[in-house]
This record gives structure tokens, C-alpha cells and sequence, in this order.
């Protein structure tokens, strides 16, 4: 693989963007080297600034689940494009995605768009805090909420790649009001519990955390969640910006079996544009401006490229609700050829899977949480990293980023990952 085009794109990002990236986690500053600048996409395939090709795992950090330039998306974007890119007035566009998506997801009758996962996180505990009219929230080390203040209080993800997790311009008093619990560790959320008996307003989790890797919850702990916030009179947050229409048709609460009292989504519900939403039954929402005292706005809010984009995308899922179960199965026959070649190489690893999201730690002990994610061996992932990038291969250049397979990726795609992934292991 050439990378000299990207270097020079790289050096020039640097003058004028800081870390010459949008998002820190693109800069490679965990795995090393510089960053590839991509140039177009389709199906499974990115192509970067000097001609490679890679079979992409990462589709847009989950949105794209049934691949780049997915022809509905593409065709609904260019259609409302004609017509406007932009109005800052209603539309008969967001209540049609509103229509399907609160159809589609269990436990939400009413939904808002935002611009961002972030946004969405930010807006659902003030919606919890003053439902509730309490302040405290409880969230779990190493889950990533978006950047807003309150979650970067041991945040997953880039704030773990770059050594941060507490940032500098968060405030004590934002801070003091951030509970820490340990994921799959009820007891660490019952004593919060006890200990704040009524000052706890919310509990947000990602129902399966993806941002220290892929770590699936243990059985009874999502149940346990729901059982503390209804003893305390506290609400519980699902973070689906990425488990939600991914994971099935109504995200992790339909896989889980588990009722949330907020829910959070993000990019796929605009069909990979910069959106999100949150939901939550009606006498939550009615809490929400105009109707109820918590104030939320958004000047792009339900912006028509985005509500177009969505409706093509989630329509599609809606209508072909098999692809569920074809990315769990491309997940499984990838995770089984990379455990085949693991154990024959005698390399320390635990691979975690659930639905079409993935990760290899490359460590002894199972991967259950922030702690344990953390023991991973992170000079052996960054030679995986690279050998997988230059046989083809693009991964999440971070060791506590999930994989997220799109639909497009083929059987024999994935043949070629796991010959890419042998020959990458061998030589490390």
C-alpha cells in the first residue's frame, strides 16, 4: 500500500485543523502512522487519496448497515436536494420517520431530532432531570455518551485512547453530579443507589457497550438496571446511537427484552447524516418545550436532507427485517475464522461479539468491562492494525472501538479478511 498522498493531505489538515482531524480517534495517535484520507466509497469499499481499496469495518462507526452509497439513501438525497437543502420550518418529512421509527421501536411513542448522538445524550438526561426533578445521573466507566460535560467523567473510546478521560474544561460541580458504576457489576450500581437514595434523576448505559470494544452485557445485568431504577423512582437511558436499528428492528431493548424509559439513536437513523434523536413514552415527552417546562432546540433539527436519507434507510431495514439476522451470521463466520487462526498461533485473545458488533482484545482474561478492556496488550494491536490496513483491511484504529459489519460485505469479502488476518497474525 501507497499512503503519500494521505501524508501530504495530512500535513496540510494540520495548518488549519487541530490534529489535523475533526475527531480525535482519526488521527491514529493509538495505533501510530498517519491517517488514510478517504477519496470515495460503495458497498464494503473505502477508496483512499491514492487508489486503495479496503474492505471497510467500521461502516461510518455504524450507521451504514446496509453499505455506502446505498442506492435508496443516495436517490432520497438527491430528490430533497432539489427541492431545498434546508428550512428551519416543519416538514411532513419528520413526522413520516417519526411514524415509522416509534413503530418500529418498542416503549416510545413520541420522538425528537437532534443533530448528533451527543446532542441526543445531552438532551435525555436534562429531559430525565427534570422529569424527575433530580440531579444526579449514574453512568459506567468506559461508556462514551458523546462529549458533552457531564459524560466525560471516565469516558470510553478517544477520551481512553488519548489518556484523558477526564477532560480539562469540565467543571467540579458538573462532575460532582456524575455517578461512576462498573459495567456488569450490579453491586457497584446498588451501592449509588443506596447511597443517593433520592437525588438519582438517571442511569445511561450503552445496552451493549462499544466504545471499549464490544462488550455485551451479562445476562440479568440490563434486567437488574431496570429493577434499580424502578425500586429508586429513577429512569433508566438507553444509549442506542449504535445498537439501535442495528442490532434488530428495535434495537437493544427488542434483543434484550428490556423496557428503557429513554432512548437515545444517532446516525442511522439519517441514514448516516449528521442526526440523532431521542424517545421515550408520552408523559416523559411532555416534559419536553413546547409542551413541558425542559427546554431543547436545534435550528437544523429534522433537517430535510437528513429526514430524507433516514426514512430511505430505516424503510429499507423495515421492510427486509432478515438483514438482522445475515449480519449476525457474516459476524459469526468472521469471528469463527479469526478464533481458528488465534488458537493455532497460541496469540493471548478474547473476542467479543454480539449481532454484527465485534472486537479482539489481546489479552488472557475475559473482556467484561472498563478494567478488563484496558489489560489489553496495545503494541500487539497496533501491528495488527497495520498489517490488517496494508493487506486491505480497515479496521477501528483504536483498541476500544467495536467493529460494525454493513450488509453489503460479502462471504467472500470476509474470506479474504481472514486470509488477510492470518498471514497479519503469523507475522506478529
Amino acid at each position: 500500500m501507497r499512503y503519500q498522498r494521505s501524508s501530504t493531505l495530512f500535513k496540510e489538515a494540520q495548518k488549519v485543523i487541530p490534529g489535523g482531524v475533526n475527531s480525535p480517534v482519526r488521527a491514529f495517535k493509538s495505533v501510530g502512522g498517519t491517517p488514510i484520507f478517504i477519496k470515495e466509497a460503495s458497498g464494503a469499499y473505502l477508496h483512499d487519496e491514492d487508489g486503495n481499496q479496503y474492505i471497510d469495518f467500521i461502516s461510518s462507526w455504524g450507521p451504514l448497515i446496509l453499505g455506502h452509497s446505498f442506492e435508496p439513501v443516495v436517490k432520497a438525497v438527491q430528490k430533497q436536494a432539489e427541492k431545498g437543502t434546508s428550512y428551519g420550518i416543519p416538514t411532513q418529512l419528520e413526522t413520516t420517520i417519526a411514524d415509522l421509527a416509534t413503530s418500529m421501536a418498542p416503549n416510545i411513542d413520541k420522538i425528537r431530532f437532534v443533530n448528533s448522538g451527543t446532542e441526543a445524550c445531552m438532551s435525555a438526561v436534562r429531559l430525565a432531570r427534570g422529569f424527575t426533578s433530580r440531579e444526579k445521573i449514574i453512568k459506567f466507566s468506559g461508556c462514551y455518551h458523546g462529549h458533552s460535560d457531564a459524560f466525560l467523567i471516565q469516558a470510553g473510546s478517544g477520551a481512553v485512547t488519548f489518556g484523558s478521560p477526564n477532560s480539562p474544561g469540565v467543571t467540579v460541580g458538573t462532575a460532582k453530579d456524575t455517578l461512576l458504576a462498573n459495567y456488569n457489576n450490579t453491586q457497584s450500581v446498588t451501592h449509588l443507589f443506596e447511597s443517593n437514595p433520592e437525588q438519582i434523576a438517571a442511569v445511561i448505559v450503552e445496552p451493549v457497550a462499544g466504545n471499549m470494544g464490544c462488550i455485551p452485557p451479562d445476562p440479568g445485568f440490563m434486567e437488574s438496571l431496570r429493577y434499580l431504577c424502578d425500586q429508586y423512582g429513577a429512569l433508566l437511558i438507553f444509549d442506542e446511537v449504535m445498537t439501535g436499528f442495528r442490532l434488530a428492528a428495535g434495537g437493544a431493548q427488542q434483543v434484550l427484552g428490556v423496557d428503557a424509559d429513554i432512548v437515545t439513536y444517532g446516525k442511522v437513523i439519517g441514514g448516516g447524516l449528521p442526526v440523532g434523536a431521542f424517545a421515550a413514552r408520552n408523559e416523559i415527552m411532555t416534559f419536553l418545550a413546547p409542551e413541558g417546562p425542559v427546554y431543547q432546540a436545534g435550528t437544523l433539527s429534522g433537517n430535510p436532507l437528513a429526514m430524507a436519507a433516514g426514512l430511505a434507510m430505516l424503510t429499507a431495514l423495515d421492510q427486509n427485517p432478515e438483514v438482522f439476522e445475515s449480519l449476525a451470521n457474516k459476524t459469526a463466520y468472521l469471528h469463527d475464522g479469526m478464533e481458528k487462526i488465534l488458537s493455532k498461533q497460541r496469540v493471548p485473545f478474547q473476542i467479543n461479539r454480539f449481532g454484527s458488533m465485534l472486537s479482539l482484545h489481546f489479552t488472557d482474561s475475559p473482556v467484561v468491562d472498563f478494567k478488563s478492556a484496558a489489560k489489553g496488550n496495545n503494541k500487539s494491536f497496533n501491528k495488527y492494525f497495520h498489517g490488517m490496513l496494508k493487506r486491505g483491511v480497515y479496521l477501528p484504529p483504536s483498541a476500544f472501538e467495536s467493529y460494525f459489519l454493513n450488509d453489503a460485505i460479502s462471504y467472500k469479502d470476509l474470506d479474504v479478511t481472514i486470509q488477510a488476518f492470518h498471514e497479519t497474525i503469523r507475522e506478529m
